[in-house]
């Protein structure tokens, strides 16, 4: 019954969120499927982790939006999610859910909040900073940046961060009461946010920076993550061909659970 019940509630929060073209089909299947194995191997607080941040990061991908329309033509993809999007914001937290059904630890739990703190973090940063008056600066040298350029910080970023990850720890203390589960200090938890949130949306610039994938526009010379710029296909320009933003979402959420379970056990 709990997979079942995973499975309608999955259906009904992916469903609404392609209708509201928050989610490409391809993501929405991809949401259904992880939604269900949140709730079905997990619980209260595995799903509903995975629920504030999609819920409040898409509410976020829609203030101003029509600000942001010209900086989405640089990204690889736009703010609709796909399958590969979901799958980098949300696989790992699934990993860690299945791995505590078979062999239960409380690392995982400390591991999950990290992960799932790096990606609301993130996507906070992202929504915010791309709104901020201010240009961002490189994470590396400070040298001030176009809007949008991966690497680039701002104190609005930092602050949306912040909270994101913080959120995180909250709702993790609120529903591991919710779910019967082992207690731990409020205040614990929200360090475990806080760090693995910040760690994880740092370590995303910096991977932003220097080896994810990046292009060149051959008409207007602007360096972007996207394949096609100024309608003509984009060159090659810098970093590691296989890092694509996805990949550096994934491996940001593997720094930012290391940090937060450091957080946890010190």
């Amino acid at each position: 019954m709990q997979w079942v019940i995973g499975a309608c509630g999955a259906l009904l929060v992916a469903g609404a969120a392609y209708r509201k073209q928050s989610l490409s089909f391809s993501g929405m299947v991809a949401a259904v499927l992880m939604g269900t194995i949140y709730f079905g191997a997990g619980n209260a607080f595995w799903f509903g982790i995975l629920l504030v941040f999609f819920i409040s990061s898409s509410m976020l991908s829609r203030l101003h939006h029509e600000n942001k329309a010209e900086l989405e033509q640089t990204y690889d993809k736009t703010g609709r999610r796909d399958a590969g999007q979901v799958f980098a914001n949300g696989g790992m937290g699934m990993l860690l859910v299945l791995l505590n059904a078979v062999y239960p630890l409380e690392l995982w739990g400390f591991l999950f909040i990290g992960v799932m703190a790096t990606v609301t973090s993130d996507t906070w940063a992202t929504e915010i900073g791309t709104l901020a008056k201010k240009p961002p600066r490189s994470v590396l040298t400070g040298r001030v940046l176009p809007a949008g350029t991966s690497g680039g910080v701002s104190l609005p970023g930092t602050l949306a961060a912040a909270a994101g990850g913080i959120l995180i720890g909250v709702a993790s203390w609120v529903l591991r009461a919710v779910s019967g589960m082992e207690s731990h200090p409020f205040l614990l938890l929200v360090l475990a946010g806080l760090a693995g949130g910040l760690a994880g949306a740092f370590a995303d610039s910096i991977l932003g920076a220097t080896v994810q994938r990046m292009n060149r526009c051959q008409v207007c010379g602007r360096e972007v993550e996207a394949s096609q710029h100024c309608g003509t296909p984009t060159v090659h320009s810098r970093g590691w061909r296989w890092m694509d933003n996805d990949a550096v979402n994934a491996i940001s959420s593997l720094i930012g659970g290391a940090v937060a379970l450091l957080a946890g056990v010190i």
